[in-house]
């Protein structure tokens, strides 16, 4: 894929770590944008280094904090309601990115063989402390394992993006389902908060898609896009922290009209915060 520093899609800045500026460069082709510069492997870590990334941490410190973990729990029961809706018989699962590991454990108690592949020490600790299994790579992993490969807001943040989506398609069984879920830079609160859109988190998202982008990214590995689901919370959970950027402080009141619009605007547009992609193997 060719990206051109003149092709220049937006300016945006990083908010929760470094303050530092980034270009979001815009490939027509495939539709996706990328942060610009690529951070370096090697410091891409540091840029992690936050007590607010809440992905990676159990914690309930704040009100905003005991929110988010009360909607985190009936979003996992969705999201294995959704692996079971694929697959009756219950077999091997694979999530990757898988943070601080409750959707592993929902999987598990209701009958997945579930496997977990999280990067960061910290959130793979706590993790492993729920008894559920997890791997060190993705490498040494044999072809055509899993039944269920998941990705929760991770494919954003994977530096070899074409490399990475051909081994995720190696692993999976050829009745396999992949799930991803990605934030789609063409929602209304994405237009909205423009350079104070949250979801652009850079440079922790290397990578921002649209629908096509997921179609076209995948299409390249003969993998076909069956279905597409809004994921209705991130509108709200996205334009409260877009409201902090913006304005320095979390308005609750604001941030919940723009999420409900956004979702509203998504009903007849079919473009909202955040999409489930569902891809099959073509056959």
């Amino acid at each position: 894929m060719n990206f051109k520093e003149e092709n220049k899609f937006l300016i945006v800045k990083d908010y929760s770590v470094s303050k530092e500026t980034f270009a979001l460069l815009y490939n027509k082709e495939y539709d996706l944008l990328k942060t610009h510069p690529f951070p370096d492997l090697s410091v891409l870590p540091k840029y992690y280094e936050s007590e607010d990334y809440i992905s990676h941490t159990d914690g309930k410190r704040t009100f905003f904090e005991k929110i988010y973990h009360f909607v985190k729990k009936r979003a996992i029961k969705n999201k294995v309601k959704l692996i079971n809706s694929y697959h009756k018989n219950k077999g091997a699962l694979l999530d990757v990115g898988c943070g601080t590991g409750d959707f592993l454990v929902e999987a598990q108690n209701q009958g997945w063989k579930a496997t977990g592949y999280e990067p960061n020490e910290s959130a793979k600790k706590l993790t492993n402390s729920k008894n559920v299994s997890t791997i060190d790579n993705l490498v040494s992993l044999s072809a055509n394992s899993f039944d269920v490969i998941t990705l929760w807001h991770v494919l954003e943040h994977v530096p070899n993006l074409e490399e990475y989506i051909k081994n995720l398609k190696k692993l999976l069984k050829p009745s396999g389902t992949l799930i991803v879920a990605v934030p789609n830079y063409k929602s209304y609160d994405a237009i909205y908060y423009k350079r104070h859109w949250a979801a652009y988190d850079v440079p922790r998202h290397l990578w921002h898609f649209s629908k096509k982008s997921i179609k076209r990214l995948f299409s390249d590995v003969d993998m076909n896009l069956t279905c597409v689901l809004p994921m209705w919370f991130d509108s709200f959970y996205v334009s409260m922290l877009s409201e902090k950027h913006k304005t320095g402080k979390i308005n609750f009141i604001k941030a919940i009209f723009i999420g409900l619009r956004s979702n509203c605007v998504g009903l007849f547009k079919k473009e909202f915060s955040s999409h489930i992609y569902v891809l099959k193997n073509n056959k």
